[in-house]
């Protein structure tokens, strides 16, 4: 008997500090626990040997029969202080370095929300930046807490127990294998939907499948477009076609004006031989004036057909942004040209106005036959 209680003390002696121990939980305080883990007396564990994070009452970590590691911070004959803060540390900083050199994403749940970010309980306390935690800036982040998050390890220092963390790492890694996938599957001469993301002065950016691809602003319309905000707006869903993919520059070259019915084809069916039209005077040459008479639908006025006398130059009668009415002389839709004449609306008019002038003379004329006309050859007879 004397002998087993001599190699029992020998064994509650060789307890040193630094060892880790397994023991079962025997009682749950306020701010501390109580466990058997061999020794004379139950170890104790302070409340603040539980975890990195704050912890408000014990009961909240530790239970009554709850059999874990602790790691020994003193002994004494009748005192061992443990910790199982220690424990987990030791082995999540070699779990964490390990993620930090193979880029390994980490799942776990905000504890907290403090002052610059977000604060996580990884075995040590890891803080998240409120710059790494997404992509696009957050105001407010008083509902993270409790939220799951991904996260790849961003800095770590041991031995100054620092650990930053980021979210934004990982879903900025998604993004590129996203526009990867997607610069490997769009084709030349695809059309896909995509969103309008942003306008510029040069066209807009559309997001296609994750991947923003420029609608220069030749290629949003048919007809020109001084502003990209007067044929499309930000958050518009719209149709494009594939025009390059430089899938090394991640540079998208699209087109809605491709999508889009060309102006000819609206055109047809709209117009005849002999129709008159109204349109705008877009260019002067030396042979005639360029007619806008639709959006992205220009005819000829030849120089023969703009007055009806003798002109040198378009110009001495028509300016560029004048609105002129046209009549259609000729329509050929597969070659994209219409003939159209001013002149022949202006003799048309004339002609109008000169049958007008004459049925309105009519009316002065004196009807029957007045006393000059029946005496007048008499009248002549004496005078002779």
């Amino acid at each position: 008997m004397v002998e087993e209680m001599n190699n029992e003390v020998t064994e509650m002696k060789s307890f040193a500090v630094g060892e880790v121990v397994t023991g079962k939980v025997t009682k749950v305080e306020d701010k501390q626990a109580f466990v058997d883990v061999g020794f004379k007396v139950d170890g104790i564990v302070p409340i603040s040997e539980l975890s990195s994070l704050h912890v408000e009452k014990v009961s909240d970590v530790l239970s009554v029969d709850d059999e874990l590691e602790f790691k020994v911070l003193k002994v004494e004959d009748d005192e061992l202080i443990l910790s199982k803060r220690a424990v987990q540390a030791e082995k999540a900083w070699d779990d964490l370095e390990q993620a930090f050199e193979s880029g390994r994403i980490i799942e776990t749940v905000v504890a907290d929300v403090v002052k610059g970010g977000l604060v996580v309980d990884l075995g040590v306390r890891g803080f998240i930046p409120a710059s790494l935690v997404e992509r696009h800036f957050v105001e407010d982040f008083s509902d993270y807490k409790g939220r799951t998050v991904r996260l790849k390890v961003a800095e770590i220092d041991r031995e100054n127990n620092k650990l930053i963390l980021s979210q934004r790492a990982v879903l900025d890694e998604e993004v590129n294998l996203k526009k990867k996938d997607v610069l490997q599957s769009l084709k030349s001469g695809d059309i896909v939907e995509g969103k309008v993301q942003r306008l510029t002065d040069f066209g807009a950016f559309v997001d296609v499948g994750g991947v923003d691809g420029l609608v220069h602003i030749s290629q949003l319309a048919h007809h020109r477009v001084d502003k990209p905000s007067d044929v499309v707006k930000e958050g518009d869903v719209v149709n494009v076609k594939v025009l390059s993919v430089d899938a090394d520059s991640e540079r998208i070259s699209l087109s809605i004006k491709e999508t889009l019915p060309g102006p000819w084809e609206e055109f047809s069916g709209q117009v005849s031989v002999g129709d008159v039209l109204e349109g705008t005077v877009r260019r002067l040459v030396s042979f005639g004036a360029f007619v806008e008479v639709a959006p992205g639908v220009e005819g000829l006025v030849h120089i023969s057909q703009i007055a009806n006398r003798h002109i040198g130059t378009p110009s001495e009668v028509l300016s560029e942004g004048e609105k002129v009415e046209v009549k259609v002389l000729d329509v050929n839709i597969e070659e994209k040209r219409i003939s159209l004449s001013i002149r022949e609306l202006l003799e048309d008019d004339n002609g109008e106005s000169d049958y007008q002038a004459y049925e309105s003379s009519k009316d002065d004329e004196p009807s029957g036959f007045s006393l000059g006309d029946m005496i007048g050859d008499q009248l002549k007879k004496y005078k002779n």
